[in-house]
């Protein structure tokens, strides 16, 4: 499973350069400190998603550790991005492969 995790945040950082949401400055270090579901409070979306989740799951993947079986990110992109999905269908969709791989029993 974990090269397919591995192939699945690939296609996850792609889909977000395809949908302009990457970004080529870092948050801060303080909305890095966010203590808030997803930094909700400190950064959109799409910077956690670069920023905090790409990075810890390559993390895990490197040190053979256990990987998350029980993610939801796709309902709170679907709220964030409601009056734009069509702009950000490659990055939705790579998200909910991502869940549906790492969901599984």
């Amino acid at each position: 499973m974990s090269a397919q995790v591995k192939q699945l945040l690939i296609e996850l950082e792609a889909a977000l350069v395809a949908d302009n949401l990457w970004s080529t400055l870092p948050p801060s270090p303080a909305a890095l400190a966010s203590n808030a579901p997803f930094c909700c409070d400190t950064m959109p979306l799409e910077q956690w998603l670069q920023f905090i989740l790409l990075p810890k799951m390559q993390t895990l993947l490197e040190a053979g550790a256990p990987l998350p079986n029980n993610i939801a990110i796709s309902p709170l992109a679907e709220l964030v991005y409601a009056n734009n999905l069509s702009a950000v269908d490659s990055s939705l969709a790579a998200i909910k492969r991502l869940e549906q791989c790492l969901n599984q029993p």
